[in-house]
């Protein structure tokens, strides 16, 4: 058998005070969560550097590993040239030999500034690491401080929590479907997360906004779901009515009824 409206609005009644008391909890902790997160993603950050500061140390050691082996290849080079310029026939292939020592002697010296220029960068590299370090550290103190608090505030509230949450669960299996849906995205979508609201001194529980007295009516019968045509929210109930009474029209008077007076 489907469930009245009121029976419907009970439901969402019930699972509003249920979030709102959860919300509460939560209202207690402020913004600790948010902070807890917003360490836990810089720290994530400083390691993401940190790492690839290292592999940029690695990767410069890596590159002076090689040029030094293009050095020694250089010099095995330039030490068969000469050789080979004892046992030359002719100034021409004398000169040929000369020129490839030379290029063989210019090659070293590039590698060896590339070399020198790698050390300077590795020592920045391990600079920076240094200063990433200890930015590092800090920020896991403040997380540690951070967690700390948070976990004191969660212990205390925890049972109740725990309990609310229980509660909520199988409140939530009274509210049929598609109520629940537009209650979840109504809810979502307001600061204050209240979806369900009376209506109060003829206003909206939620944006105070003025129902109109024949609106009013409709939210007490109960007959059907009403919403605020200018929040969203769902009326679940008139607590305090006011009836808005109509200005009565003024006698109008004749210029007879004037003259006998």
């Amino acid at each position: 058998m489907e469930n009245t409206v009121a029976q419907k609005l009970e439901a969402l009644e019930k699972l509003q005070k249920l979030d709102s008391k959860i919300d509460e909890i939560k209202k207690v902790r402020g913004a600790l969560p948010e902070e807890v997160q917003d360490l836990e993603d810089e720290i994530a950050g400083y390691e993401t550097r940190l790492d690839k500061q290292t592999q940029d140390q690695k990767d410069f050691e890596d590159a002076i590993a090689a040029n030094k082996a293009a050095i020694k290849d250089a010099e095995k080079l330039i030490k068969k040239y000469e050789e080979q310029q004892m046992n030359v026939r002719n100034n021409r292939e004398y000169d040929a030999i000369t020129k490839e020592v030379e290029l063989q002697q210019l090659e070293i010296q590039i590698l060896e500034k590339r070399i020198k220029e790698a050390y300077e960068k590795i020592e920045a590299k391990k600079e920076e690491a240094e200063e990433t370090k200890g930015v590092l550290t800090e920020r896991k103190k403040d997380l540690e401080g951070k967690k700390g608090e948070l976990d004191t505030i969660t212990k205390e509230s925890e049972a109740d929590e725990q309990k609310i949450e229980k509660d909520r669960k199988k409140a939530e299996k009274n509210v049929e479907e598609r109520l629940l849906k537009s209650y979840e995205r109504v809810r979502n979508n307001m600061r204050n997360g209240l979806a369900v609201v009376p209506v109060n001194r003829g206003a909206c529980g939620g944006c105070f906004n003025i129902v109109p007295p024949q609106k009013q009516a409709e939210i007490r019968e109960k007959k059907k779901i009403i919403v605020c045509e200018h929040c969203g929210r769902i009326l679940s109930d008139v607590l305090d009515e006011i009836v808005v009474e109509e200005a009565k029209p003024k006698r109008r008077t004749t210029r007879k009824t004037a003259a006998k007076k």
